[in-house]
C-alpha cells in the first residue's frame, strides 16, 4: 500500500464520520437553489454521469441533490432480461466479491473475511439458513444508479437495523479495513423466495445520507445505539410481497449491497467475477434445479 493510501485509511479512522455524513445529508436534502444546481453540475462532470439515461435529463429538474442522486432511469434502458429460473442483478454497480460462504465466513478482500452472523445483526437464527451458502457483494460508485431492486420474487420476513461505523466502502477501504461490511451501519432485509431464504444487506458508508426501503421509508437517519428488528406476516393483506425487478430500497449517496443465499440454492453466472460491471435486470444467477 502506498503512503498516500495509508494516509487515506488512517484519516478514515480519525474523522468524525457520522457527523460529516449528517452534515452532508442536510445539504443534500436542502433546496439550496443555485448552490444545489452548481453542485449537481459539478458532480455530473466529476463522475462522468450519463444524464441521457435519466427520465429527467436536465440538472435543473432536480431541486435537491438527493432527488438528483436517486434519479429514476428510463425503463427501457434497464430491461428485465432475467427470465424464469434466473435471478436478476439488483443494482448498477461493480462486483466486489462473490462466491461461497465458508461456514460463517464471507470473503471481503485478500487477507480479510468477516462473520455472516455479525453482518446480519448478530442473531444465530438469522444467519443459520445461509451457513455454507453463497454471497455476492456489489459496490455502487457515485456515478451509479442508486435504487435497489429485487433479484427475484420475495415476501419480506424480517428487517434489521444494525448501528455501526461509516467507513467508505470503496475498493481501497475494503482491502484494508477489517470486517468492513459487518462494522458499518446497515439495513438487513430477509426474504422468503422461490430460491429459499435470501438476505439483502444495504451497507452504509461515509457521507451516505440515508438508507430507505419501499415498505418503511427512511430507516436511517436517525441512527440508533442498538440493533432493532421488525417482523412481517408471510401472507394476508399486510404481507409485503415484491416481484423480481421491483424497487425495494435506495441509497442517498453511494454504498454497497451484500446478498446471501442458502446452500446449493443458486449458481452465479459463469461470466461474473470480482470487477464485473453489473446492470440492474440482467442475469446474475440461475436457480439450482431450473431448466434454463
Amino acid at each position: 500500500m502506498s503512503s498516500i493510501d495509508k494516509i487515506k485509511i488512517a484519516a478514515q479512522y480519525a474523522m468524525p464520520k457520522h457527523l460529516l455524513s449528517r452534515l452532508v445529508g442536510s445539504f443534500a436534502a436542502a433546496k439550496a437553489g443555485v448552490f444545489t444546481q452548481l453542485f449537481i453540475r459539478w458532480f455530473i462532470k466529476q463522475y462522468g454521469i450519463d444524464m441521457s439515461e435519466a427520465i429527467e435529463e436536465q440538472p435543473s429538474a432536480y431541486k435537491t441533490f438527493n432527488s438528483f442522486f436517486t434519479r429514476r432511469l428510463k425503463p427501457e434502458l434497464r430491461p428485465l432480461t432475467a427470465t424464469h429460473g434466473q435471478l436478476a442483478h439488483p443494482v448498477d454497480g461493480t462486483v466486489s466479491q462473490l462466491g461461497a460462504i465458508h461456514s460463517d465466513r464471507i470473503f471481503q478482500a485478500k487477507g480479510h473475511d468477516y462473520s455472516l452472523q455479525a453482518l446480519l445483526g448478530g442473531q444465530q437464527q438469522d444467519a443459520e439458513p445461509f451457513m455454507d451458502g453463497d454471497f455476492a457483494t456489489i459496490y455502487l460508485a457515485p456515478k451509479d444508479y442508486h435504487r435497489i431492486h429485487m433479484p427475484c420474487d420475495g415476501t419480506l420476513k424480517k428487517m434489521i437495523y444494525v448501528p455501526g461505523d461509516l467507513f467508505s466502502v470503496n475498493p481501497l477501504t475494503a482491502a484494508n479495513v477489517p470486517n468492513l461490511f459487518a462494522r458499518n451501519e446497515r439495513v438487513v432485509a430477509i426474504f422468503d423466495t422461490e430460491v429459499g431464504p435470501m438476505a439483502m444487506v444495504l451497507v452504509g458508508a461515509t457521507i451516505v445520507a440515508s438508507i430507505g426501503t419501499v415498505w418503511s421509508g427512511t430507516v436511517t437517519p436517525p441512527t440508533a445505539k442498538r440493533v432493532h428488528s421488525w417482523s412481517y406476516p408471510s401472507s394476508g393483506p399486510e404481507a409485503i410481497e415484491l416481484k423480481k425487478g421491483e424497487e425495494m430500497g435506495h441509497f442517498k449517496l453511494g454504498s454497497t449491497v451484500v446478498m446471501t443465499f442458502a446452500k446449493d440454492s443458486i449458481r452465479f453466472d459463469e461470466s461474473l467475477e470480482a470487477g464485473s460491471v453489473t446492470r440492474m435486470g440482467q442475469v446474475m444467477a440461475s436457480i439450482n434445479g431450473s431448466s434454463d
